[in-house]
């Protein structure tokens, strides 16, 4: 459904924070629109068959969790996800301005997930910090509140993850190693 609804009882941000992505679903164009009404209105019954057997899903799954990661990767998802936090003292100012909660380490988590399930999908088997910036909106869009002040500014989680992505610099390795204690 394109509109947010939270139904009769909202789901707290704690529970909330389990879910891997917030997809947001557009209408479809009125092409993919005159499609459906003419596939789900006629007499026609489509057979429904499984894409995918869970014992697929599962080793799929598997796979992408052996996709390798470099420190440099590791430590830029870290920096996303805590960049989001008003409350640490290097946040940056407009987190600070428009966050009054900020993305826990299950974001992290999830960044680098996701950022895996890309490298896959892209036919790569390295992930990239592009990689975590192309899920950063669906990982961490349900994981941020905004303040009222953004709300009576129009600022919405969207426009502070696009300026966070923008104000996160790429860890680069040799930094990695720094972080790390290493030479």
């Amino acid at each position: 459904n394109p509109i947010e609804q939270e139904g009769t009882y909202p789901l707290p941000e704690a529970q909330l924070d389990r879910f891997m992505f917030n997809i947001v679903v557009k209408y479809p164009s009125a092409a993919e629109e005159l499609r459906i009404l003419k596939a789900t209105t006629g007499s026609n019954v489509p057979e429904l068959k499984p894409a995918l057997t869970g014992e697929q899903i599962l080793a799929l799954q598997e796979v992408v969790r052996k996709v390798p990661v470099g420190e440099h990767v590791f430590v830029y998802a870290r920096d996303l996800a805590r960049a989001t936090r008003p409350t640490e003292d290097d946040a940056p100012g407009f987190i600070k301005k428009y966050l009054s909660w900020g993305a826990g380490p299950r974001a992290g988590q999830y960044l680098i997930l996701g950022a895996k399930a890309r490298a896959i999908l892209e036919g790569r088997f390295h992930v990239t910090t592009d990689d975590v910036r192309s899920v950063a909106h669906p990982v961490l869009r349900h994981r941020i509140l905004t303040t009222f002040q953004a709300d009576t500014e129009g600022i919405t989680p969207e426009n502070v993850i696009d300026k966070l992505i923008s104000h996160v610099p790429v860890a680069v390795q040799e930094k990695a190693k720094r972080l790390q204690g290493g030479s």
